[in-house]
């Protein structure tokens, strides 16, 4: 189509070595995918962050504090480009100077709502917009309900920070339970309406999260699921889960941290890895509490 000839633009199907490998695992992957901006980040590791619409001043603060930080840290925050607490995931992630992928209910020409026109730019341009729909396709109401299983579909886990009990985003998480993925729910006053969904995904078992800490604990023992899809970071990674001890890149890469806060574009410069690599790698070091996340994106070495 003509919209696939202009710059940055790509069409991805199962077949096709860049298409995510999460998303295909699920069962429930589309036959392809339209995209545009960084299709490699549909492969590394993901949280989605999702919420209601309507969220409250607290709630878009709380998602935007969670993204920032958990982006800064190497995960890409995947969410929906809705208005509330999916613009605050977005925004958070960009202000953290991470990525973040917008997965469209909409064909990839097309923005809804149209008051996030500027952030979907954005996101084309630092990350990535997605979409199972072709060139064309206006907004229906049945297309999010299917949006949603992609946003799961392509991540490790899924944060819930503001939802009613009718809200999309427990669709969302219904498909992460489906697909065997985490599920973590900001727990709210008893007495908001759109905490009502949070606690009712944490009474069927969903994990209470207080601080982006609590995230990081629970996804450390996915640390060896992160390692697969990291293989052209760290081809000799081992079975064990920890990664640190078990690969000796990671064993270099903290030799090349030292013990003082350094940035990744210092690391770049002495490790020689890409900046993408040394993301992955970082994560799953914090993931095992080998290396702290700092403000301003730096990282430093715990002593052990």
């Amino acid at each position: 189509t003509d919209w696939l000839a202009g710059p940055g633009r790509w069409l991805l199907g199962q077949d096709c070595a860049d298409f995510p490998p999460l998303l295909k695992e699920s069962g429930e992957a589309p036959l392809c995918l339209y995209g545009a901006g960084d299709k490699g980040l549909l492969a590394m590791p993901q949280l989605a962050v999702v919420g209601s619409r309507n969220a409250t001043p607290g709630g878009r603060q709380t998602a935007h504090e969670f993204a920032a930080h958990l982006a800064s840290a190497g995960l890409v925050i995947t969410s929906g480009l809705a208005e509330g607490i999916d613009t605050a995931a977005h925004t958070g992630a960009l202000d953290g100077n991470g990525s973040t992928i917008a997965v469209l209910g909409t064909g990839p020409d097309q923005v809804y709502p149209r008051s996030n026109i500027e952030l979907a730019g954005r996101i084309a341009a630092r990350g990535t917009v997605v979409t199972e729909f072709p060139p064309g396709t206006g907004p229906r109401r049945d297309h999010f309900p299917r949006r949603n299983r992609i946003i799961s579909g392509l991540s490790l886990g899924v944060l819930v920070v503001e939802a009613g009990l009718r809200s999309g985003s427990l669709i969302t998480a219904r498909h992460a339970a489906n697909y065997g993925r985490e599920i973590f729910a900001v727990p709210g006053s008893i007495h908001n309406a759109l905490s009502k969904g949070c606690h009712r995904l944490i009474k069927q078992g969903a994990k209470l999260v207080e601080s982006a800490e609590d995230i990081a604990e629970e996804l450390g023992s996915l640390a060896g699921a992160l390692t697969q899809f990291t293989d052209h970071v760290a081809p000799q990674s081992a079975t064990s889960t920890s990664a640190g001890n078990a690969d000796p890149q990671y064993a270099e890469l903290l030799c090349c941290m030292g013990f003082d806060p350094v940035s990744i574009n210092e690391l770049v410069t002495r490790s020689g890895l890409t900046a993408e690599q040394l993301s992955s790698m970082l994560l799953i070091l914090e993931l095992e509490g080998r290396v702290d996340s700092l403000p301003g994106g730096r990282f430093q070495q715990q002593r052990v």
